[in-house]
């Protein structure tokens, strides 16, 4: 009887089990999983926010971010409109093509080189404000990386398996940079 309540001790006892400990070990615990999972993506969203989240600004700016994202939407449901007039009221809209005809074709190109630049200089002045945060963000990884001491690589422990360690320590070949060391690029 004392065998029996050792034995049950050992598997059950000290509150642990070591059978649901072992299935644990070949097949995660779903809650856990689910934790670690809803943990991770926590983590990403706030690492998201912190590296592309806008800084505060004024009234004045958020107006003025609002007018400049109205032209493209404007010009593309002014377009759409054409043709919904141009197939609703054909006489109106072939009076204002012939009015549009006589517009003389230098003031098309200041049109579209003063529409050009606008949108153009929007384009960079967005990509320079991401590249600015993006820079603000690695500023101090950089710094951060540059103070930590380099981890020494260790070899895969082996245990008694002797050929397994000495062909861990052999290098594999590499046909590729064999190929450079002929060609005498390895000499230079």
């Amino acid at each position: 009887m004392a065998l029996i309540t050792q034995v049950l001790d050992m598997l059950f006892g000290g509150g642990r089990n070591l059978l649901r400990d072992t299935a644990n070990l070949l097949r995660p615990n779903p809650d856990s999983a689910d934790a670690r999972a809803s943990d991770l993506q926590a983590a990403a969203l706030a690492q998201f926010a912190a590296e592309f989240g806008q800084p505060q600004r004024g009234g004045f700016d958020r107006a003025m971010d609002g007018l400049n994202r109205l032209p493209r939407p404007l010009f593309a449901l002014g377009t759409a409109a054409l043709f919904v007039a141009a197939m609703v009221a054909p006489g109106w809209f072939a009076q204002r093509m012939a009015g549009l005809a006589t517009v003389p074709e230098p003031l098309w190109w200041l049109l579209g080189v003063i529409i050009s630049f606008y949108f153009g200089a929007r384009h960079q002045q967005k990509g320079h404000e991401f590249r600015a945060a993006l820079a603000r963000q690695a500023v101090p990884a950089i710094s951060d990386l540059r103070g930590a001491r380099a981890m020494p690589v260790a070899l895969a422990d082996t245990g008694s398996d002797a050929g397994l360690a000495l062909q861990a320590l052999e290098p594999d070949e590499n046909p590729v940079l064999q190929q450079w060391q002929n060609n005498g690029a390895g000499l230079r």
